[in-house]
């Protein structure tokens, strides 16, 4: 078998040094340890980990095990080839430095090519120059040595070159890989699940399930062993744990590979490895097999899990079945249960996953005593909820979203006693917190300074507001860490919303820090009891903590009808007390102020609507009419009445009770702007199947594009902190990021509160 000729050129004009090593593979933050230790499985040496890769291999010993990594690797995102560290302290070196390398014996003069530039500095100012002067070195060599240039294709190029720029030297490399190394070639729907098929390995592994099958194995007990993911999805986690039991190479079933198209491709070598690797899941798929199960109330996502499974010819290895966490009982033998359920950022959000994490963690402890559990989450806090003390906690990454997979094993000695996730629906001082009866003279000094604050930040604020007639708007959000609580004032009432205290916080601490914030607010703005209005969470133990805790002892004095508000032109009802969230998301100020204007003299079509308060500001502004939708009939209610204190006829203005997915698969009208503003998480059980945001924007936000007329705009909002727009899925639209033009005054403090993007037709 012929070896691959070393490349001619790893060091020449403008290059420091030949490359240490042969091979470059890179990764998410996290995984270099296991990838290294995957690589030396795999026969590669040398290794050495940097930040999010891992080098490997000899040079001069061809492209072989470079050829293993891209089939076997579970873990990698790209194996490259590095060509050669070029100097770039200005565009003529490294164009010479580029031109210099024998291009030739990778790709042809009539080929295409596709160069990815990461990086700026004072000489290279934007990626894209960047990129343009190494296809220009590149292209040159060619045309001057045969007369023929080759062209540039970003789709399936025949080379593609991965160039890195730091501290004024560019890293030049050979994309061995094309695509991403996590799109394995079963997944149906590329961006229908946040989750990665190499970072789903990664679990995988971290949770030890190659050891579990290799013991279950020795002793003769696999068809005992089970893994399960309670929450599934699409599938990801059961299918990367079939391929792992069956011995199958991640990169079996990919179309294509980077280096398939190069000149000096071998392609013997590279079908020798294939075989050998269709013939090892020959072997595994002869086994016998480990209980492999995933649920998922949601029958969309599950008929992609299913499709995936056929895709990697998998179904008698799998099974995928329609079963809410409630549901779920005890499951024979013993195992892993690995999963990644959502999380969210909102109070109701958070609150009903607290409820989510809570369950959880009562199935493992009631039906999976001696199991292995683990539970990867962008939100560790929600991981406490599970009254289980994680054994082990593991740092990755899921994209740019630090996370954390936490271990548990389910005995009894690691049982604990669960806080609360829920708030307090309560708005009446709560239990244990009273008004002070002191002077602003006698306040403690913690009161005093929390005081100073909330004057230092009202000041400029009340003024601010007067001029732009709001009335309501955030006057302090945890600003002195200590006093970890958001306080917004309402037309003369003050809604304080304090925040889950750290679990290194005592109770008595806590709730001491609680009464000095009121003690301030109360003393120093001089309130009485119907203007303050509490959301407490605190820590209690056995049933008490589920509880409500004491009556409202101003209940007959305080009149429970809703406070109304003023917000430029438009009026909106608010209950401080009824409901986690008051009835105007105060952050989406500037949002609502810009859809009214997008939407004077158009149709507006305004999703996921809450109380109506975007329809509101449109139709204030001139909007000719509108279609508000939400699933709740309280708000469809709530956005009946705020019509009514607005003047605004339902005539024009058609408020519609339904699940937004069901809307818009019936939908058959054309608008001229769209609101989008959808919770991060639902299971609610009006709707026949959950709503996770992350999973799920790609295919809500090309149906609202359908309903979009030419020339429209749909305004697309979120508060999950952790969201990541999937651009390569939306790559068909114009996309604008303007979070942040959309965070008014109040809310500079924490301008990740939420993001916002613009999206029009091309």
């Amino acid at each position: 078998m012929k070896s691959a000729p070393e490349p001619k050129a790893r060091a020449k004009q403008g290059s420091d040094k030949s490359p240490q090593f042969a091979f470059f593979a890179t990764c998410a933050k996290g995984l270099e340890g296991l990838l290294e230790q995957e690589l030396r499985d795999l026969g590669a040496e040398p290794v050495r980990q940097t930040v999010a890769g891992v080098y490997f291999g000899s040079p001069g010993l061809g492209l072989g095990l470079g050829y293993k990594a891209c089939l076997w690797s579970r873990l990698a995102n790209k194996v490259l080839m590095p060509l050669a560290s070029l100097d770039a302290s200005n565009a003529e070196n490294l164009y010479q430095g580029v031109k210099a390398i024998a291009w030739e014996d990778y790709i042809s003069p009539s080929g295409t090519l596709l160069v990815d530039f990461v990086g700026t500095d004072r000489v290279i100012k934007n990626s894209q120059f960047g990129a343009l002067k190494i296809k220009d070195a590149v292209v040159d060599r060619l045309r001057d040595l045969s007369g023929q240039r080759p062209s540039v294709a970003k789709q399936r190029p025949d080379v593609r070159i991965n160039a890195r720029l730091h501290r004024g030297k560019v890293a030049l490399s050979l994309d061995m890989s094309g695509e991403s190394l996590h799109r394995r070639g079963y997944r149906q729907q590329q961006g229908l699940a946040p989750l990665k098929e190499n970072l789903a390995a990664a679990l995988l592994l971290r949770a030890g399930w190659p050891q579990l099958l290799e013991q279950a194995r020795a002793e003769g007990r696999v068809e005992q062993l089970s893994l399960v993911d309670p929450m599934c999805g699409s599938g990801t986690i059961v299918l990367e744990a079939a391929l792992m039991a069956t011995d199958t190479a991640p990169g079996i079933a990919r179309p294509a590979f980077g280096f398939e198209t190069w000149l000096n491709y071998q392609s013997d070598e590279w079908l020798a490895l294939r075989e050998q690797a269709i013939e090892r899941r020959r072997r595994g798929l002869a086994q016998a097999r480990p209980r492999l199960l995933g649920f998922d109330q949601d029958d969309k996502v599950l008929a992609a899990a299913r499709a995936n499974a056929q895709r990697a010819k998998l179904t008698d290895w799998v099974q995928f079945k329609r079963q809410s966490l409630e549901a779920l009982g005890e499951i024979e033998g013993s195992g892993l249960l690995l999963s990644n359920p959502p999380y969210g950022e909102r109070l109701g959000e958070l609150e009903q996953l607290g409820h989510l994490y809570r369950e959880l963690g009562d199935k493992l402890k009631e039906y999976f005593s001696t199991w292995r559990a683990g539970v990867f989450t962008g939100n560790p806090q929600l991981g406490k909820t599970m009254g289980l003390r994680a054994s082990k906690r593991y740092k990755l990454f899921n994209g740019a979203l630090a996370s954390e997979l936490l271990m548990f094993e389910v005995q009894a000695d690691n049982f604990v006693d669960a806080p609360p996730q829920n708030l307090s629906p309560r708005q009446e001082l709560t239990e244990g917190i009273f008004f002070a009866s002191c002077t602003e003279a006698e306040l403690s000094n913690g009161a005093q300074m929390v005081l100073n604050r909330l004057r230092k930040n009202i000041k400029p604020l009340k003024k601010w507001a007067e001029q732009r007639q709001i009335d309501c708007y955030r006057v302090y959000d945890a600003d002195m860490p200590e006093y970890s609580a958001a306080i917004d004032y309402y037309a003369g009432h003050w809604h304080v919303q304090e925040y889950q205290a750290p679990a290194s916080v005592k109770e008595d601490k806590a709730q001491g820090r609680l009464q000095e914030l009121v003690d301030a607010l109360v003393v120093g703005f001089e309130l009485n009891p119907e203007q303050i209005f509490i959301k407490q969470r605190r820590r209690q133990s056995g049933k008490a903590q589920y509880e409500k805790r004491g009556g409202n002892r101003y209940r007959d004095e305080v009149s429970r009808s809703k406070i109304v508000v003023q917000e430029g032109s438009a009026r909106f009802a608010v209950n401080l007390w009824d409901y986690l969230d008051s009835g105007v998301f105060l952050d989406h100020r500037p949002v609502r102020k810009m859809v009214g204007e997008l939407a004077a003299g158009k149709r507006l079509l305004n999703l996921f609507c809450y109380t109506g308060t975007v329809t509101v500001q449109a139709a204030l502004a001139g909007a000719r009419s509108s279609v508000s939708v939400d699933m709740s009939r309280t708000y469809i209610s709530w956005c009946r009445e705020n019509f009514g204190l607005n003047n605004i006829h339902e005539a024009k203005h058609e408020l519609v009770q339904a699940d937004c997915f069901d809307y818009l698969k019936q939908c058959r009208e054309a608008f001229d702007v769209i609101m989008l503003d959808p919770p991060s998480f639902s299971n609610s059980k009006r709707m026949d199947n959950t709503l996770d945001i992350q999973r799920d924007h790609v295919a809500l936000l090309r149906r609202c594009m359908d309903l979009l007329k030419p020339g429209g705009v749909l305004v697309f909002s979120n508060n999950l902190r952790s969201f990541k727009l999937d651009d390569e899925g939306l790559a068909p639209y114009a996309i604008e990021d303007i979070s942040p033009r959309t965070i008014d005054k109040d809310f500079q403090r924490r301008p990740n509160i939420h993001q916002c993007w613009l999206l029009r037709h091309q």
